[in-house]
């Protein structure tokens, strides 16, 4: 991990549920420039709302953000980060909007200023790059859910971020879509966190995989993967397993 200035720095952050429950309690988080980092913990835990949170769809109750060298406060100060950082939600329903695959990717690239012609060759780009040639004129709506989440995926590219927070994105895939993917974010030169159930997955991809425990990310103590499949943040300590 580089030792330089953090992308991603959240100190300190606080913040709770309409009903009470604290989700994080002063929360310490950074990722630096070329980190590829997986998370993993029960649902409930906080997973998507630190992305939000990152994005500014959410304000913590208290705490610092501060991305790209630059603390954030206002709604303005958003704007640039989501030009920056592209966020892959758990439901490619929610990110596809328009009639078309081409509207949809297109889209992002509009709104950072690019002409239609320039948006539409770097949507191009990028659905070859997903492999989706021929997609550009296919109907949002009547794709798989896989194809979908593809899709979603090529959204988020096609502003070329600098960073990726992608939310369950292997969810609901068959074998094949899957494997794609995976290849997909390995040829990806880009720093980014999964939030994933699945640790085969992460393992793929992360090079360290954190977990959320008591409102606070293990930083200090790495998940540590094991061939009989399991995880556990006792990290490289001694340990027992119990029988059963």
């Amino acid at each position: 991990m580089s030792q330089k200035n953090p992308i991603i720095n959240l100190e300190d952050i606080t913040f709770s549920y309409p009903d009470g429950k604290t989700v994080f309690d002063k929360l310490e988080f950074k990722l630096y420039r070329d980190d590829r980092i997986g998370l993993i913990a029960p649902n409930g835990s906080g997973k998507t709302t630190l992305f939000h949170i990152i994005m500014g769809l959410l304000k913590p109750a208290a705490g610092r953000i501060e991305i790209f060298g630059r603390p954030l406060a206002t709604e303005k100060d958003y704007l640039q980060v989501r030009h920056r950082i592209g966020l892959l939600f758990q439901d490619a329903d929610d990110q596809l909007f328009s009639p078309t695959v081409m509207e949809d990717v297109a889209f992002g690239p509009l709104n950072q200023g690019k002409t239609r012609d320039e948006a539409i060759a770097v949507s191009r780009s990028t659905l070859s790059f997903l492999g989706l040639n021929g997609f550009e004129d296919r109907i949002t709506f009547k794709l798989s859910g896989g194809e979908k989440r593809l899709v979603a995926l090529a959204t988020v590219l096609a502003m070329e971020p600098e960073v990726l927070l992608l939310d369950e994105p292997s969810a609901g895939l068959d074998e094949a879509t899957r494997v794609h993917l995976v290849n997909v974010l390995k040829a990806l030169k880009i720093s980014y966190i999964i939030v994933s159930h699945e640790l085969d997955f992460l393992k793929e991809l992360a090079d360290s995989v954190f977990t959320l425990q008591d409102g606070k990310i293990r930083l200090d103590t790495e998940l540590q993967l094991h061939e009989h499949v399991h995880a556990h943040p006792y990290g490289k300590q001694p340990h027992k397993h119990e029988s059963v």
